[in-house]
């Protein structure tokens, strides 16, 4: 197989690292695989994919971050081939999307000779301490070191907290201002005289534009141009911007701001998302320059003014600001897998409430690298209802690159809950449905695979099935599940094993792949984003997620007039749904059907780039359980190691 000489060295060059995993005692856990292994240093691993020394900012060891002006050196180079992991309705039980993503690329890359990369999302603080855990992969398919990679990794998370929070006190603090300050006094601080000079800042001179005031000498405008130009006249009841906190706090859910004796009275209710939930996250997953992200930052929008206009970070004069605490953030950063194949850890959007894909520049990047005969191998959150279509119907719309197969993992035990197993509890030992052989929940359960195939198939690109095996599954269930997916209209369903014995587990899924995406895309949209709102929602309502119709409160129906009032009806639908049901109603497995969609509220990420209406109630703050996983976590003090992530 020939390799670009601009891009990587031979593969038989590459650092092989699997055979040096010591034997351990069975079943070790994630984090002990994690540490037995000695990842390559990150520029060794960085030159053996092509980049050059300056193309790298070095974290430490084991990571890097990757830096924009390799896109502009590798323009001319084709892309290699866009393969996106998608799931099954998820249920308790995992399913183990991010373990095959990884297993995957370390099948086409160590065993199989095939460039390749792992794009996967950044984890969220919240559920790595609450409920979930890690998110790097599991067993001998996982994304090295592990700790470093849940823990902070390097500071992305941290710069949205503070980008969006920034945001947030510009919002109050601004209204506070305007409502205790004359015209002249507030013009007067918004423009002040340093050393005797009175200028216009640059984003201060943009507004003036917006506003049709072409003037640039601040002691020139008229009373009514200084009036227009220093208040913003922002409706408090209007402001959709909260703070965020990488926290799972159920008591920042809601709360009143501006209590204290210096806020002069002005109190509002406000709350607290999940810092991964803010549209600066949304943001950073889909944009594909500095330049852009910068202009998307801009036109967020934060709130309505008392005219129903829409008030953006550019009108709160922020923009330059959030760049400058975003610059290093969007550039993706570099780890690699326990086999030594490169991953890129970029963004993580949740996917119930924004789209729940890494980053576009990760996949961009990566597609340049592997060359046109390799790889890149992406993650999409959740079920293929939700995260896969937003994959499709959101991110691709935005980078303009076309998928050419999907990989739908499935579990055995998963299925037989989705066919009317028993429910299942954290810590709770499984019943015995889900430890020994029952045919008939396994064949009333794939009802939920097959309508996710069926998903995949609205948008043209072929469906690979990955079954991702448990020792508690038998020959008879594998090969039915197999069986009926490929009745469904999966170009193949495999049996994988990469949990245990790493990539070798996963050869025959590699191939598969290798196949299926070379018989070329077909990929279309789901929709035309010139539709209505309204019909754009109904469209994927009844198409996707196999409801009836839906139905929409009166304040969902009175925001999508506004949206469309202000120019903003042509954007793609981002649906914020339980992940749990392919319905509104998270008890409801398999696949229900006659069901009325409610659309409780319906919001808009313009700097993000779509409308999304909240079905139901959601939460953009988790809670923590009664034990959390932070009852197990801990530090060594003398050696410094982690102990208890996952």
């Amino acid at each position: 197989m020939h390799f670009p000489a601009s891009l990587w060295v031979p593969l038989a060059a590459l650092t092989p690292l699997r055979r040096h995993l010591p034997p351990m005692c069975f079943p070790p856990s994630d984090l002990e695989i994690s540490r037995a292994q000695t990842p390559k240093a990150v520029d060794v691993l960085a030159k053996e994919i092509g980049l050059l020394a300056d193309e790298i900012e070095i974290y430490g060891k084991s990571k890097a971050k990757v830096r924009l002006s390799l896109l502009e050196r590798l323009k001319d180079q084709a892309d290699g081939k866009y393969v996106l992991v998608a799931g099954i309705t998820p249920t308790p039980l995992g399913e183990g999307k991010s373990t095959v993503t990884v297993g995957l690329v370390q099948a086409l890359t160590a065993h199989l000779n095939i460039n390749s990369f792992a794009c996967l999302r950044q984890p969220s603080q919240g559920p790595t301490f609450g409920v979930k855990g890690g998110a790097a992969g599991g067993g001998y398919a996982q994304v090295i070191p592990m700790e470093e990679f849940n823990l902070h990794l390097t500071g992305d998370i941290h710069a949205i907290t503070a980008a969006n929070n920034l945001l947030a006190a510009a919002i109050d603090t601004r209204i506070l201002h305007e409502n205790t300050q004359t015209d002249k006094a507030l013009y007067n601080r918004l423009v002040p005289s340093v050393n005797g000079v009175r200028e216009f800042s640059s984003i201060q001179l943009a507004r003036l534009k917006k506003l049709g005031i072409n003037k640039t000498d601040p002691s020139a405008l008229t009373e009514e141009e200084v009036s227009k130009f220093a208040r913003l006249n922002i409706d408090p009841s209007t402001i959709t911007w909260q703070r965020v906190l990488d926290t799972n706090d159920r008591f920042l859910r809601k709360m009143t701001i501006g209590q204290a004796p210096t806020e002069k009275g002005y109190s509002r209710q406000a709350q607290f998302d999940i810092a991964v939930a803010s549209e600066i996250m949304a943001v950073l997953a889909l944009t594909d320059s500095l330049a852009d992200m910068k202009e998307r930052l801009g036109r967020m929008v934060v709130a309505s003014d008392k005219d129903g206009q829409p008030v953006t970070a550019e009108d709160l004069g922020v923009t330059g600001a959030l760049t400058v605490l975003m610059k290093d953030a969007i550039k993706p950063n570099l780890m690699q897998t326990l086999e030594g194949t490169p991953v890129f850890v970029h963004a993580g959007p949740f996917a119930n409430i924004a789209h729940g894909n890494s980053s576009v520049l990760a996949d961009k990047i990566a597609l340049k690298l592997v060359g046109q005969e390799g790889f890149v191998v992406t993650e999409a959150g959740f079920g293929a209802d939700i995260g896969m279509e937003k994959f499709f119907n959101i991110k691709c719309r935005a980078s303009g690159l076309v998928p050419n197969a999907v990989v739908l993992v499935a579990t055995v035990r998963a299925l037989k809950m989705h066919g009317g197993g028993p429910s299942v509890t954290a810590g709770v030992p499984l019943k015995r449905e889900y430890t020994e052989e029952n045919i008939q929940l396994v064949a009333d359960g794939c009802c939920n695979l097959q309508k996710q195939i069926q998903i995949a198939q609205l948008f043209g690109v072929p469906v690979i099935v990955a079954l991702n095996v448990f020792k508690t599954d038998t020959r008879a269930e594998i090969d039915l599940v197999c069986e009926l997916a490929k009745r469904a209209g999966a170009f193949d369903a495999v049996p994988c094993y990469h949990w245990s014995i790493g990539g070798k587990g996963t050869v025959e899924l590699a191939r598969a792949v290798r196949e299926a995406a070379s018989k070329g895309s077909r990929f279309r949209f789901l929709y035309d984003v010139q539709l209505p709102i309204v019909e754009k929602i109904r469209t994927i309502a009844q198409a996707v997620y196999g409801a009836k119709d839906i139905e929409l409160s009166p304040e969902a129906q009175s925001k999508i007039d506004r949206y469309t009032q202000q120019g903003f009806g042509n954007l793609p639908i981002c649906m914020a749904k339980t992940h749990l049901s392919l319905s509104h109603q998270p008890d409801k497995k398999g696949v229900p059907r006659d069901f009325i969609l409610p659309i409780s509220d319906v919001r808009a990420s313009i700097g993000a780039g779509f409308i999304y209406p909240l079905v139901g109630t959601m939460s953009t703050m988790p809670g923590l359980p009664t034990r959390p996983c932070f009852y197990d976590i801990d530090l060594d003090t003398e050696t410094e190691q982690v102990k208890g992530l996952f």
